[in-house]
């Protein structure tokens, strides 16, 4: 059953995040400023969720975007809205530590 629910979350391949930065990709963080100012990914730009709507241009659409925040949902909402917002190549990194040593390890 396990497997099953997994599946549901799961895009079959894992994504590797580091080779998506090595060509460029953007990291977004869309917690918010506090939240950044703690802790966050060397390079990432903090543009709030509830701002990301009214700041798509200064994210540019010929590069991937990985979206991160603490855990996941911000993140996956931030892909949704990119997405509407005419971006092709979105992916949802999830919380920013896990995305981090996701990095380390690529």
């Amino acid at each position: 059953m396990f497997e099953a629910i997994r599946s549901l979350f799961q895009s079959g391949n894992e994504i590797d995040y580091a080779a998506l930065l090595g060509n460029g990709a953007q990291i977004i963080d869309v917690r918010t400023p506090g939240e950044f100012a703690g802790g966050h990914i060397k390079g990432s730009v903090n543009i709030p969720l509830d701002t990301l709507q009214r700041q798509l241009s200064k994210i540019k659409k010929n590069k991937p975007v990985i979206t991160c925040c603490a855990s996941g949902m911000r993140s996956g909402s931030a892909k949704t809205i990119l997405q509407t917002g005419g971006f092709t190549e979105v992916y949802n990194g999830g919380g920013w530590i896990s995305l981090e040593q996701k990095l380390k390890k690529g």
